[in-house]
């Protein structure tokens, strides 16, 4: 089997091969811990947790690392804890712990390595060094700044040119920056405003410079593949691009780069002067984290996304009927996953919604193993059912049973309505083996 990812970097589908099959190392932009994630950052965490769980198919679980982290300091995070009155430290601690428990709720596997900015200060300051002396970077004001004309190839990630992207910057940049285009490495604190020790004085990182020095400790100076959102390809992925091919004197920082596309709500961006803003949190109050991984991964990736009640309530669906299936003729499989249609749809560019229709023609116990593929395996605590009497349904729906057998049917449709008020769905369906009518209810939407 041949996988095949289509490459920001050459604007074109490759297949994939790896600098060592054994150690098959991927990075992926992870949260700025400052406050819930919503369902855009669920997007990227999703995405990238399918094309691990396939990699680790492919070349074994232990011969693929997975790097996704944390950023830990950042401006929005000292606003945060500013406006909250805590420490910065327990505002990410207590935001990272969130993201955790979210990214498992939605089926996401644990990163190999997820590291932390804020332990990876003097590699970062190393990098700086090594840019101030090669001429990429230089020292004004008590900020560092990489100079991007001394990089022939910026610009050659997100296909943007130097001179539109000068022409187009501010008019008010700052005076101690040399062209208007530079960026930030190095910057001063003051007050409460988190810092370290450096030999350009007490400051802290910029976001760039970040991931750049956490992905050369943990994957090295070049690697398999980087992954992220579209809207980081620029600024955020063209700097991290620049950072480390002028430190390491090498021509890419990833031989593939990999991006998710946007999404919005309803037809429309969101954001929360919209009142469409959505948190994984709040969306699992309300929906099973698997409901909202499928109904993520019924768009092929790339794609722009538009996330809909519509499209959540039929993912509900049609995931019950597959479980149904599996839970009716049981989950052994025998499908040879190596020629199937659905790791072919897979392997081509990640494509779930071919491999989510090649799922409708398989076998229960070949559907199992499908879905546990797509990290479905398990079925995740419906949130609906919390304030459901299990055992008054129960009751009810032995009452109605009764009520048919004796033909009391105006009984039967009361018990029934009642039910529906209480937002329980019945099937009925007769048991070929004894005859008898068997009634299943669900949560109805």
């Amino acid at each position: 089997m041949k996988l095949k990812l289509y490459n920001t970097r050459t604007r074109r589908k490759e297949i994939f091969r790896p600098i060592d099959p054994k150690a098959v190392r991927m990075y992926v932009c992870g949260p700025t811990v400052y406050d819930f994630a919503h369902i855009g950052n669920a997007r990227p965490v999703i995405v990238f947790d399918v094309l691990f769980r396939l990699l680790r198919h492919v070349y074994g679980a232990k011969h693929v690392i997975y790097a996704r982290n944390i950023t830990d300091v950042d401006d929005k995070i000292n606003a945060r804890a500013a406006a909250e009155g805590v420490s910065i430290r327990e505002l990410t601690e207590r935001t990272a712990a969130q993201f955790h428990a979210d990214a498992a709720a939605i089926g996401a596997l644990p990163p190999t390595i997820e590291p932390r900015a804020t332990a990876h200060i003097a590699e970062m300051i190393a990098l700086v060094e090594q840019l101030i002396a090669k001429g990429h970077a230089y020292a004004a004001e008590g900020h560092v700044l990489f100079n991007v004309p001394s990089d022939d190839d910026y610009g050659g990630l997100s296909r943007r040119s130097v001179d539109d992207m000068r022409a187009g910057a501010r008019v008010e940049v700052a005076p101690y920056k040399r062209d208007p285009m530079d960026f930030v490495l190095w910057k001063p604190s003051e007050g409460a405003e988190p810092g370290w020790d450096s030999p350009w004085g007490f400051g802290r990182p910029g976001w760039h410079l970040e991931c750049s020095a956490m992905a050369e400790k943990h994957l090295g100076s070049v690697f398999d593949i980087h992954g992220g959102g579209i809207d980081l390809l620029f600024p955020h992925h063209e700097n991290e691009l620049a950072q480390s091919t002028c430190a390491h004197d090498t021509e890419v920082m990833a031989n593939y780069w990999v991006h998710n596309g946007h999404l919005q709500v309803e037809g429309q961006k969101m954001s929360k002067s919209l009142g469409n803003f959505i948190t994984i949190r709040e969306l699992l109050k309300d929906w099973p984290g698997d409901v909202i991984r499928l109904n993520m991964l019924r768009t092929h990736y790339r794609q722009p996304m538009d996330w809909t009640a519509k499209g959540l309530a039929e993912s509900d669906s049609l995931l019950r009927r597959w479980r149904a299936a599996i839970d009716e003729d049981g989950a052994e499989g025998d499908v040879d996953f190596g020629e199937s249609a659905f790791l072919g749809a897979l392997a081509d560019d990640l494509n779930t919604p071919l491999a989510i229709s090649a799922i409708h023609q398989m076998e229960p116990g070949d559907k199992f193993r499908a879905l546990d593929l797509l990290g479905l395996g398990e079925q995740a605590e419906d949130p609906r059912l919390k304030s459901v009497n299990e055992k008054a349904i129960e009751e009810r729906i032995t009452a109605r049973l009764a009520a048919r057998k004796s033909k009391n049917w105006a009984e039967a449709d009361r018990i029934r309505d009642e039910l529906a008020a209480m937002g329980v769905a019945l099937k009925d369906a007769k048991n070929s083996a004894t005859g008898e009518i068997e009634t299943t209810w669900e949560i109805a939407r």
